[in-house]
């Protein structure tokens, strides 16, 4: 980004992107540009894992028998309450500092169905915030999906799908439901831009053996964005999900050819907004004493270049404020869970959520 581009975007001061109005941003430019004042639209992208978010009904056709009041869990409404408030706090607020106003777009996962996201958006700060919601169900045999939810004044979607993982036991030979990528291309402000959901395998059996899994998961990510790409070449794409890999990782690094600096991103490559987190050590959940980053947005070379009047990649960020943190013990800092060793915690999620702000000029 040029310094004259800097100079001006860190003097960004006033957001508005509550409504149809659009966000504006008056900020002054460096010292040759120092009469001139522009204005900026500003959109938050965010990504979070909601950690099982499921209703109190049983489903026979899923295992989500531990989630109801005679379960495991003692999954009351009470509990599920609970936690859509907190969640609902969460989402609301991520990209607000910046932006003064919540999400465009949130890419989620673990979510049982549609019904509990109709709850969600009903819920504490997410309500009247007129939020829409894209959902398929999956085969995974946890009966967790993938959705989005957007907000209708400001995202407009054009054309959603989701493609399936197919994949086999090496043992058995037989199919590992698991959960689908979705798709969504829709028009925000007058640009297409399409957003990918993923939430690849988990690291069962260890992360070297389940890695084929999500070699194949990045695979099909690739074919989708390639896809897309084929029939224009400058669309604005954004990957994001919880993939069980970190920015390091293989299946990241070396299948979606990710580059950790924007200057490094061509064709055929994307910027991963989160490695530059991952490489100071900071992670979006822990797991025996150590961080991993495995919630990642990355975006393609269209949103990387620093054009004015149109949208491209301000920021990144993960959220992670302190009343969604253990507050003592072994565990202190680390994301406060619903659940631990069988206890209900009233937390949030096991995961940080992350977001990528992007911006472009607009007239005065």
């Amino acid at each position: 980004m040029k310094k004259v581009f800097i100079g001006l975007i860190l003097a960004v001061l006033v957001w508005n992107c509550g409504s149809q109005k659009n966000t504006t941003t008056t900020a002054r430019t460096n010292q040759r540009q120092t009469k001139e004042v522009k204005k900026y639209l500003a959109r938050t992208i965010a990504f979070y894992n909601l950690e099982n978010l499921f209703d109190t009904i049983d489903d026979p056709k899923t295992r989500d028998e531990d989630f109801t009041p005679e379960g495991r869990n003692n999954w009351t409404s009470k509990k599920y309450h609970i936690k859509l408030n907190n969640l609902s706090k969460v989402l609301a607020d991520i990209g607000k500092r910046e932006t003064h106003a919540p999400p465009a777009v949130i890419g989620v996962a673990e979510v049982e169905n549609k019904k509990v996201l109709e709850d969600l958006i009903t819920t504490g700060d997410l309500k009247g915030l007129g939020y829409g919601i894209i959902h398929f169900d999956s085969p995974d045999r946890r009966g967790i999906d993938v959705a989005l939810l957007y907000r209708k004044k400001i995202f407009n979607p054009v054309n959603f799908t989701t493609y399936p993982l197919y994949l086999r036991d090496s043992d058995t030979g037989y199919r590992i439901y698991t959960r689908d990528q979705l798709v969504v291309t829709g028009i925000m402000d007058g640009e297409l831009i399409s957003i990918i959901v993923d939430h690849w395998p988990s690291r069962r059996g260890g992360e070297a053996r389940s890695l084929p899994k999500r070699v194949k998961a990045a695979k099909l990510t690739k074919h989708i964005k390639d896809s897309i790409l084929a029939q224009e070449p400058k669309a604005k794409i954004v990957i994001m999900g919880d993939l069980n890999d970190d920015p390091s990782s293989p299946s990241v690094k070396r299948v979606l050819n990710t580059k950790a600096k924007k200057s490094d991103v061509n064709k055929g490559s994307l910027y991963n907004a989160m490695e530059h987190f991952f490489n100071r050590g900071i992670g979006t959940l822990a797991y025996r004493d150590s961080w991993n980053l495995f919630d990642q947005i990355m975006i393609t070379p269209a949103l990387v270049n620093d054009s004015d009047n149109k949208f491209h990649l301000w920021k990144s960020g993960i959220y992670s404020r302190e009343f969604m943190k253990n507050k003592k013990g072994r565990y202190k800092g680390y994301p406060k869970r619903t659940f631990a060793g069988g206890e209900f915690l009233g937390g949030y999620s096991d995961h940080f959520p992350t977001y990528i702000i992007i911006i472009k000029a607009i007239d005065k």
